[in-house]
């Protein structure tokens, strides 16, 4: 259930800038999945943020609407493609303007891009310079150290909530 303070924008955003990467790069997977959940109607079954450089990487899987997955079987991959990114390009400003919140950093570029079997969407936001060389370190260390680094919550991926 979330908090009051989890539904403030300014408090999610100093919340994740005062934790450690991995609690920043979760909390954007949050985020993520929860844009797809309030403005797509459904949210991946998991996600999962990166901090590389000067980019920022979101990978999400599963999620496609029961309407999506009648096109697939249906052969219309590019029905759903498309559909996909006229969303994405209608929520450019939000989910830019959200990840600049999130990570204190000018976001200069988005691209989203919908891949199948098995079913991924990916979300590239790229930066206006590099990452610092402490921010590469402990994404790095976190990466190595656990594989849930960077994940969104189970209870936000969980299909039936």
């Amino acid at each position: 259930m979330p908090t009051e303070e989890t539904e403030d924008p300014d408090a999610r955003r100093r919340e994740a800038a005062s934790g450690s990467p991995n609690r920043l790069l979760s909390q954007i997977s949050n985020e993520m999945v929860r844009a797809q959940k309030e403005f797509f109607g459904r949210g991946p079954t998991q996600a999962k943020s990166y901090l590389l450089d000067d980019f920022l990487l979101i990978v999400m899987r599963g999620g496609f609407l029961p309407v999506e997955r009648t096109m697939l079987d249906a052969g219309k991959e590019d029905v759903v493609r498309q559909y996909r990114q006229d969303f994405e390009n209608a929520m450019t400003e939000r989910l830019v303007g959200t990840m600049e919140e999130l990570t204190g950093r000018t976001i200069v570029t988005y691209q989203s891009q919908t891949l199948f079997d098995p079913d991924i969407v990916i979300e590239i936001f790229f930066f206006d310079e590099s990452a610092t060389a402490e921010q590469l370190k402990d994404t790095i260390e976190g990466q190595l150290e656990d594989e849930s680094h960077g994940e969104a919550s189970e209870e936000l991926t969980d299909p039936s909530a």
